[in-house]
């Protein structure tokens, strides 16, 4: 059995939603969590979960566009407080390490927004879901020491070694999308990371390259991705199938 641990579901057309939910059943994928973006994508995935009790929503602000105003951030706050019992994390929320390459980010009130984000994660005794790679990771991780928040999970992650021994030691979790079939870095990261702290991920509808090149994101890609994981660590396909799926019930309250 398959869990999404990291889709924008609410991204997807209709028709492509309504594809995804029919495709499920017959590709053992049990559920979805479906993380936000903003106000907007948290009310959306709400009402999605509450049409269908596979989709499981996680709240949040994306950390790659421009900050909400106070006033926004409070009305979101307080949305997500409203609305805890309906939600399994707090995300995605993190730092803007691409838009800081593309053009430099001032990042004071971005690690003011992520701190908030972790304090309520605290508050509300729910695992976060973290955008947070490379040099931005150890500065997240810097928060989540502060505030003794263990329950972490860190998508599609990239950073050193020394990084990647930390969030172990910490008992972090990562999640690797199908990228993992023709990217050595992320094939590195899985070498390395244990296997009992993985999940298994598509960022859909971002798209990916290889052999799924020209397609739409489906979960049904992580079927493929479980494969080189197995090869990876030299393990059978169907006793990494079921780890995963376990660390991610554990991980998230499916």
């Amino acid at each position: 059995m398959i869990i999404d641990a990291h889709i924008h579901f609410d991204q997807y057309t209709k028709e492509q939603q309504q594809l995804i939910l029919n495709d499920m059943l017959p590709n053992k994928i049990t559920h979805l969590i479906a993380v936000s973006t903003d106000l907007q994508s948290c009310i959306a995935n709400l009402a999605l979960s509450q049409q269908d009790d596979r989709i499981l929503p996680a709240f949040g602000f994306h950390p790659e566009q421009l900050l909400p105003d106070q006033a926004a951030q409070t009305k979101l706050f307080d949305w997500i407080r409203e609305n805890n019992e309906h939600m399994v994390a707090i995300g995605e929320v993190g730092l803007p390490y691409y838009s800081n390459k593309e053009k430099s980010v001032c990042y004071g009130p971005y690690l003011e927004l992520l701190e908030k984000f972790v304090v309520l994660a605290a508050e509300l005794d729910k695992p976060i879901v973290l955008h947070a790679v490379y040099e931005d990771a150890d500065q997240a991780i810097e928060l989540l020491e502060k505030h003794q928040l263990t329950a972490a999970h860190f998508h599609w992650f990239k950073g050193n070694p020394q990084t990647v021994d930390r969030m172990i030691a910490n008992g972090y979790y990562i999640s690797v999308t199908p990228d993992l079939l023709y990217e050595e870095e992320i094939q590195q990261l899985v070498q390395r990371y244990p296997l009992e702290q993985i999940m298994v991920e598509t960022d859909g509808p971002w798209p990916f390259e290889g052999p799924f090149n020209g397609q739409m994101t489906h979960p049904k890609m992580i079927k493929a991705t479980i494969e080189k994981i197995a090869e990876i660590k030299q393990r059978s396909v169907g006793e990494v199938a079921d780890m995963l799926y376990k660390n991610t019930c554990r991980f998230y309250p499916v």
